[in-house]
């Protein structure tokens, strides 16, 4: 049986393909593109949109399947973050890696620099838990500059909060696993961790949102959770977090579900705390399974720009799909495909309510993974199933197309990852699972890969940047990912045109 959020994709049939007067088509988007130039004024405001782990592969098949649940045949789709006019790649290498990690990365473009894996704001000179030498070589992140241009500054992720991607916005930290205090080992004396500098960093600067998942960072090892009753808080030294919030200033809330976050207003004073789950927030297509409810990342970013934009100071806010990285390590492309497809509806809500001439919107990855778009499946063909291809005539085929042990296979697969057929010990000659029609198209399929590995890996290729808005034209071209502070900075502190 066909999975819900697969059945509009999956009955899409590539026998009617429209014919394309491309002669028309390309002297159009000649006519676009000489239409185009370089805003080179000031920004109020900068945000940045970074989907954890989106390569140009997940791009490509996140367009399509994003075009057949529209009914379309698929590859003519368009996302809404690929109508920004400049176009570039960052070279996402860390400086002691050739395929990096989230933390190396976010810091790069929090801070302008470079740094190791597994580190988050401190520089390439500090190893890995190293608590001393991360205290003496902080790097300040791009939230000061937007504090210094008098910005509002907020924070939205899918993921937990004190994760990698989210905590470069505001903490420094020689790992990025210490994220509750209870993550801190013996000898990491001075060394605050990631949660508690959440909460230092919305007493000194204008924190005004900080919403995703993590809650279990933020509350006493003896609390009970709001939301499941067989879960506490992870910390050990008795803090409640989150009260800590509310209690900086007058009017700071914070809220835990999908009720308490639609009575939010945003207009209101304060600042506003949201955290729907323990740890990560749920995938996109497991949200309405959840008891408590919780906003989509369109939501949350929405709410964000509204909350940020209630005066007219500016802001900065970083947006994280953190998720889509997640699927890919479980080597489940639907998930990461279908949380792709979230993340653009929240550039989509962006674009709807900021002005581009005085928003700078930046939209990129951290890092890429191992997927890989394979085979010659035809025209329309759905990205989650089986590759068939067109026959000698050209015209579209009704059957899978076997591999060379003559079994079928998926459009998408990985290069490592859980769904290795090798993973099995065994003395005897492995063969390649048979998958089905109805295998392939299921929610929890995990795409077979050729190296086992309890987690699928990172990629170390570049990743793609778009761009637009004040400054957003400086990133063309192939960029080193530090690259993207120094647009951001320019962007809040260029002269007005």
């Amino acid at each position: 049986m066909l999975s819900l959020f697969l059945s509009a994709a999956l009955s899409m049939q590539p026998a009617d393909i429209p014919e394309v007067d491309w002669e028309k088509m390309g002297e159009e988007t000649l006519a676009a593109a000489k239409q185009k130039t370089p805003d080179t004024g000031r920004a109020k405001n900068v945000i940045l949109f970074i989907a954890d782990g989106m390569d140009i592969t997940t791009i490509t098949a996140g367009r399509i399947l994003a075009g057949q649940q529209e009914g379309k045949l698929g590859e003519e789709h368009v996302l809404a973050f690929e109508t920004l006019p400049w176009t570039g790649l960052s070279k996402t290498y860390n400086t002691n890696s050739q395929t990096p990690d989230s933390a190396g990365t976010a810091t790069a473009m929090m801070t302008g620099h470079k740094t190791k894996m597994g580190v988050i704001n401190v520089d390439q000179t500090v190893l890995h838990g190293d608590c001393e030498a991360g205290l003496a070589k902080p790097l300040a992140s791009i939230m000061k500059d937007a504090d210094a241009a008098g910005a509002r500054i907020g924070v939205v992720s899918t993921a937990r909060l004190t994760h990698a991607t989210p905590a470069a916005v505001y903490a420094s930290s020689a790992d990025r696993n210490w994220e509750a205090d209870t993550d801190l080992p013996e000898g990491a004396e001075g060394c605050t961790d990631i949660a508690a500098q959440l909460i230092e960093a919305a007493g000194q600067y204008p924190l005004d949102v900080a919403l995703g998942g993590g809650r279990g960072n933020f509350l006493p090892a003896d609390a009970a959770d709001p939301e499941y009753d067989d879960k506490t808080g992870k910390r050990g030294d008795g803090r409640n977090l989150t009260e800590e919030w509310t209690a900086l200033a007058k009017g700071n809330s914070f809220v835990w579900d999908k009720e308490s976050f639609a009575a939010l207003d945003p207009k209101a004073p304060g600042q506003v705390l949201g955290l729907f789950e323990p740890s990560h927030m749920q995938f996109d297509i497991d949200r309405e399974k959840d008891g408590a409810g919780e906003p989509t990342i369109a939501e949350m970013t929405g709410f964000a720009i509204d909350k940020l934009s209630r005066d007219d100071e500016g802001f900065f806010l970083m947006v994280e799909g953190g998720r889509v990285d997640h699927a890919h390590h479980a080597g489940n492309a639907a998930r990461a495909l279908t949380d792709l497809i979230a993340f653009d509806k929240a550039v989509q809500t962006a674009l709807d309510k900021t002005n581009p001439e005085e928003t700078l919107i930046i939209v990129t990855a951290d890092h890429g993974h191992t997927l890989a778009l394979q085979g010659y499946p035809q025209r329309g063909n759905p990205i989650l199933g089986l590759v068939k291809s067109v026959g000698d005539d050209g015209l579209p085929g009704t059957t899978p197309k076997p591999a060379a042990d003559g079994k079928p296979y998926t459009t998408l697969a990985y290069a490592n990852g859980p769904g290795s057929p090798f993973a099995r010990k065994s003395d005897e000659v492995v063969e390649r699972p048979f998958v089905s029609e109805e295998d392939a198209e299921d929610m929890d399929y995990q795409q077979q890969s050729v190296i086992p590995s309890f987690s699928e890996t990172h990629g170390g290729q570049d990743v793609a940047i778009f761009a637009g808005g004040p400054q957003s034209y400086l990133l063309s071209g192939v960029v080193e990912q530090n690259f993207i502070y120094y647009v951001m900075k320019e962007a809040f502190t260029a002269e007005d045109e």
